[in-house]
């Protein structure tokens, strides 16, 4: 893998991207007449950055939501939620949605892929429903790598009003994070969505986001061709049809519904 690529990738001007993200936040609650902003709080990076960059000029005027399904969200991962609640002081609500998930499943046919997303779906509903009783606008923490590749749930986690971090490759987060001063854990750790036991992002994706964004960046910030891509990263040429066709065959996720043409 070309090292060179991946340093280009992460060396950006991190106090240059949070000002303007910081400024797009406050405009935007301006601009749309809400209240404040409301988000998941996960335990992982991506809502970690969000509520980081919230802490700094909106902290009062924002609600995390932390929504463990006890089941299967492992322990440490609401620990880790409640500490960045304990950092940056913002306000929140803490609850589990097992028994939302167990109602469900009482009338669904079993499946555990549909039900993990079901469970996005869920987060997704209670969020908007604070959303809507509070005037809020809610964030999406779908970031750039995990947007092209679709690697989110349509109407679940994918569903929000604003999207701040959608313009940074996930190793960019991981840049801002540090910049931010999210903890070094929560930086470190691998992705996962928890939908289910065990469910690790890089291991349902099949490849490192090393790998991901190297092939990503150059695809679309360089605009190369697959076998360009091939050997400026270094990376296997099937991994890079891999990852060229996960954001083909998602496409539908990222555009709105389809309808017709009056011909």
């Amino acid at each position: 893998m070309n090292q060179d690529i991946i340093n280009e990738i992460k060396n950006q001007d991190y106090a240059s991207i949070t000002q303007t993200l910081e400024k797009f936040l406050s405009d935007q609650i301006e601009k749309n007449h809400a209240k404040g902003v409301i988000l998941g709080l996960s335990g992982g990076i991506d809502s970690a950055v969000l509520a980081y960059l919230c802490k700094r000029q909106i902290k009062e005027k924002t609600v995390a939501l932390i929504m463990p399904d006890t089941s299967i969200t492992p322990k440490s991962e609401t620990d880790d939620a409640l500490k960045m609640i304990s950092l940056t002081g913002i306000e929140y609500k803490l609850i589990d949605i097992k028994p939302i998930v167990n109602e469900y499943s009482m009338y669904l046919e079993p499946n555990d892929q549909a039900k993990g997303n079901l469970r996005a779906r869920i987060r997704t509903n209670i969020l908007y429903y604070y959303a809507n009783s509070k005037n809020y606008l809610v964030l999406g923490s779908s970031d750039k790598s995990e947007y092209l590749l679709g690697y989110f749930t349509k109407y679940g986690d994918g569903a929000s009003d604003i999207t701040p971090i959608i313009l940074l490759y996930k190793l960019q987060i991981r840049e801002i994070a540090k910049y931010l001063g999210v903890p070094e854990n929560v930086i470190s750790k691998k992705s996962s969505p928890h939908l289910w036991k065990e469910h690790e992002a890089e291991d349902e994706l099949g490849a490192t986001y090393e790998e991901i964004d190297s092939t990503l960046y150059c695809l679309f910030e360089k605009k190369l061709s697959v076998d360009e891509t091939v050997e400026l990263t270094q990376i296997d040429k099937s991994m890079v049809e891999k990852v060229y066709q996960q954001n083909i065959n998602s496409e539908h996720k990222r555009l709105p519904a389809q309808k017709p043409d009056r011909g």
